[in-house]
Parts: C-alpha cells; structure tokens; sequence
C-alpha cells in the first residue's frame, strides 16, 4: 500500500513529465510533499498561478508533450481560468491540478470551495474530480490522452485533500502508443484532381500545420509544384519565410495585400486550418474550390464550407497529395506574386524610419536582424502583434510564438521563461506591450531565480495601444485607455535583472546585440510611436493593394 499522492506523482513520472508549474496551498500539501521525494520531476515556483500555466501552455506548445500546472483551491483554481483557456483555444496540452477541501467530511463548511470541476468543463478537454484513490492511475492516463490528441488542449484534476491521504495498492498505467489515421486515398484524388484543374492554386497554412510538423512535406510539395503559400498568424515559420513562392501572413482581418492574393486564387488548399483564428479568407457561393486537410474535419460556419475535406495526418496527407499530382503547366501564379512583391516594396521605405520615439516596422526589422535563425520570440498581445505577424520573417517552426486564439494579455514573458528554460542554447525576447507585461510582470522574479538567458523588449506607449488603434479606426474621441508607467528600468534592477533604456534607434541595434550575447534576464524600456498606426494599417495598405 502507498499513499495516493505518491502514487499520483508516479503516474506523472511515468508520463514523462519534466517540470510542474505552480503555486500550491494548504490543500496541496499531501501532494507537494510526494513531488519532494521525486528524482524526476521539477517543482517551478511561480508567483501567479497564470504565470504557471502560461508556462505548461507553452511547454506542450514546444513539445507536444502535456505541461502541468499546480494550484489550491478557490482563488488558486480561477487563477487558472485564463491559462485554460489560452492552451484549449491555441492548442496547447495542458494539465492543471488543483486542491479541495475533503470531500467525505467537510470541517470548514463551504470556506473557499467553489465547483472548479464544472467551471472548468466549458474550457477544457476532460475535468475530474478524484473520489476514490484506486481510480488515479486510469483518470490521469485519461487526461494526458486527451491533452494530447489533435486537437490538443486543456485538462484538469481536482485532487481532494482526504484523497490525496488515502492508501492504495493501485499502480501507474503505461502510456499507450498511437499513431494519426492516415487520409483516405479517394479523397487524396478530389484533391488532387481540383489541384490539377486549377489556373492559379495556392495554399494557406494554418495552426494545425504548425502543431503537427508538417514543415519538410509541405517545403517538398511546394518545390514540386511551385504552388505559392501564405500563412495564418499560427502558421508562420513551418516553411522558411524567405522562401519566393511565400506571399505573406494574415495579420489584418481583410484588406491586406495577403488577402488580395487568396482572391486571385480559384483553387485554395486550407491546410491545419483552425476556426479559432480569423479567416484568412472568406467564402461565397460561386467562389474559388476551397480544400480542407486536416486531422479533423472542417467546422463549417457561414465564411467556411470547403468543398473537398482531406482529414487524416496532415504531413501524410500533403505526401499523398504530393505523390500523386502532376504539375499543371498553366498554372499562373504571376498575380499572386505581384501582391506580394507590392507589400514588400510598401514596407521597406517605412522599416528604414529610424525615428525616435521607434517605429513599429523599424522595431520589427531590428529585432529580426538581431535574432538568429533558430532564436524564439515570444509575443504578448497588443497592436505591435501585426506589425510583428506581417513584418518579422520567420525561419523555422515555432520561433514565432504569438497567441492568435485566446489573444491574451500577459503571456509573452512566462512563453518566453519557458523557451529559455527549454532551449537554453537558444536566444529568447519576450516583446511585450507596457500593458501586457505588467499583467505578469512579478514573474522577472521567478526567471531572475531560475537564471533564464532572456530578453524582455517592452514597447511602451503608456496606453492600451490595440484598443486605441481600433477606437481611431472607428471614429471615436481618443479616450480612456492611458496610464502612467513604472521606472521599468529601476523596476527590473530590483528584481535582480539588467535593465536598458532605449535613446534612438542606433541605441535599440546596440541593446538588442548587448542582451542577446550577455547572460541573464534583460529589460529594455523602448519608446514606439504607433501615431501612424491607423493611417497605414486601415488606410494605405488597403488603398493600395486595391488599386493593383
């Protein structure tokens, strides 16, 4: 007989868990004393329970593997909410565990105790709650199943505090092996049929595409046929984006000269397309054939009803695709194209503004020429996120890390502590807005503790700048949405952190090399000027994609 939080903790260990994330409680205890005598896996002390589970979130976003969060109960759980529903809605396995009170006899009447377990049922995958001891190894071989098949997302495992002090005899379960299903071959023909019909295909490359790595059969399809791509905000970097046949990212809603490219397509492959993200295009009766491949089928809404459904493992799916198409010799793809070289010649005058306060498209260029080719950037939310979605050229698979699903505020620095954490040999920038860093700003502390390589690049304008953005584009008074700021260079530097302020743009070049080859945790306080804002992203790039 053991104790049931031992055994709890050895059915994690034979997961293949690293790292728990969290703050615990007094109806933790049980538990965190069981995780003490563990050879195997890690207690991470956050100081916010969101910071935690930002930080699981982002673990099964790189790894593919479930992250675990821990929290007590009541204010600990709702802590959790948001964390929930960032990995659900992004599709990152995440599981979450939480304390209760004793469930066979109450002491405290109903003293913090709330009904986590269907709070959390909207927002995540699989919720339980442990009643019986015996039952722990089945129920959590069940959550880590659930995390992590497509599409990925959110568990959680209520862990009563008499529970977690029973004896049991049961044992941990061994992971099960599983493979995707593979596409069905008539439908792999539709496909390829529609393809080879076309005048001028073109693919859009999404989340799914992303989270499955899909990235070497899709870069052998391209080069096979030279159909050109373009990608969702959670489809950048599976291919090389300076590959020629890449006409952009689906940053803006509509409008954008991405978005005037799909529509000179007659044919469009929506690969890893997930509904959670804003269409990259919309379809109407009479439009372009619209072909959907990936492991689940389409979720069809009033803009989406593809005609042709590929479901099955994306990369097996392109293969098959790729084997079986023979390359139209009238494709055209000169317009598609033409968008393109328009956007880029749009933004080179505007990335070379060295002005001061920093010029979004100046910023984003300098951080991508500071970044090598394998460095994460880790973007919170605000209205940088399209400058940095159009703009910054990603390399490889998930070295852009931005949140197009939930699109929360206060992510970006626990996303990036977790990619340090992972990948220590690698170069991270958490980019955050004044306002989304100090949602979770207290976490410097913990990245400062686990003595993370970071940089932390904070775009001050002292305002909610996204929302003012959409204010001036909808023609309302500039209004409550400005605030005052800390001394963030004074700020980090209590922490135990390096802080920098930007003085021009020949100072930004010179701080992002400094921190990017200076170990440790690094702030850098940087002025933007997002007055032009409104004018170029509502205005000029949709006149001027118009007009071609």
């Amino acid at each position: 007989m053991k104790k049931a939080s031992d055994l709890f903790i050895e059915c994690l260990e034979e997961e293949g868990v690293e790292y728990i994330f969290g703050v615990p409680g007094e109806e933790n205890l049980d538990f965190l004393d069981s995780l003490s005598r563990s050879k195997k896996i890690r207690l991470i002390l956050t100081r916010h329970e969101q910071g935690a589970g930002f930080m699981a979130a982002t673990y099964g976003r790189h790894t593919g593997k479930t992250g675990v969060c821990l929290a007590t109960l009541g204010p600990g759980a709702t802590n959790f909410v948001t964390a929930a529903a960032y990995a659900q809605l992004g599709g990152m396995p995440m599981m979450m565990i939480t304390g209760q009170k004793p469930i066979k006899k109450s002491k405290q009447g109903r003293f913090q105790i709330l009904d986590v377990v269907r709070m959390m049922g909207p927002i995540t995958k699989f919720t339980h709650q442990m009643a019986s001891s015996d039952n722990i190894p089945s129920r959590v071989r069940e959550a880590f199943r659930l995390a992590e098949e497509e599409k990925p997302g959110a568990v959680h495992i209520e862990l009563p505090e008499d529970i977690a002090d029973e004896q049991t005899d049961s044992t941990p379960l061994k992971r099960s092996h599983s493979r995707r299903p593979t596409a069905d071959v008539k439908s792999v023909r539709e496909a390829v049929k529609a393809l080879e019909a076309a005048k001028s295909p073109v693919l859009v490359i999404g989340a799914g595409a992303n989270r499955t790595m899909t990235s070497r059969m899709l870069l052998q399809f391209i080069e096979k046929t030279g159909i050109p791509f373009l990608t969702t905000q959670l489809g950048k970097g599976v291919i090389d984006e300076r590959h020629p046949k890449f006409l952009g990212c689906a940053a803006l809603s509509a409008g954008d000269f991405v978005h005037r490219a799909v529509e000179a397509s007659d044919c469009i492959v929506n690969i890893g397309h997930d509904v959670i993200e804003k269409p990259p295009f919309f379809m109407k009766a009479g439009g372009p054939t619209v072909i959907h491949v990936s492991t689940k089928t389409a979720e069809v809404d009033p803009v989406y009803f593809p005609h042709i459904e590929v479901i099955g493992d994306i990369a097996n799916a392109i293969w098959q695709i790729k084997e079986d198409i023979v390359p139209n010799g009238g494709w055209k793809f000169d317009d598609l194209l033409r968008y393109r070289q328009a956007e880029v010649a749009h933004t080179a005058p505007l990335a070379a503004d060295a002005r001061f306060p920093i010029f979004p498209p100046h910023l984003v260029r300098q951080v991508r020429a500071a970044m090598p080719d394998d460095g994460i950037i880790c973007l919170d939310n605000g209205v940088y996120k399209i400058w940095f979605a159009r703009g910054y050229t990603a390399y490889r698979p998930n070295t852009v890390l931005l949140d197009n699903a939930l699109a929360t505020m206060g992510a970006g620095l626990p996303s990036a502590m977790m990619s340090a954490m992972l990948y220590p040999e690698r170069k991270v920038m958490a980019i955050c807005g004044d306002g989304g860093f100090m949602m979770n700003s207290q976490e410097m502390e913990t990245a400062v503790r686990l003595g993370l390589d970071l940089t932390v690049l904070i775009l001050n304008d002292s305002s909610y700048g996204m929302i003012r953005w959409k204010q001036a584009n909808m023609g309302f008074e500039d209004w409550g949405l400005t605030y005052g700021n800390p001394d963030f260079v004074r700020y980090a530097e209590s922490y135990g952190a390096h802080g920098h302020r930007v003085e021009s743009a020949a100072h930004l070049k010179e701080l992002l090399a400094h921190c990017r080859d200076t170990p440790g945790v690094h702030l850098i306080d940087c002025p933007v000027d997002y007055s032009e804002n409104d004018q170029i992203l509502n205005n000029d790039i949709k006149r001027l994609s118009k007009e071609l």
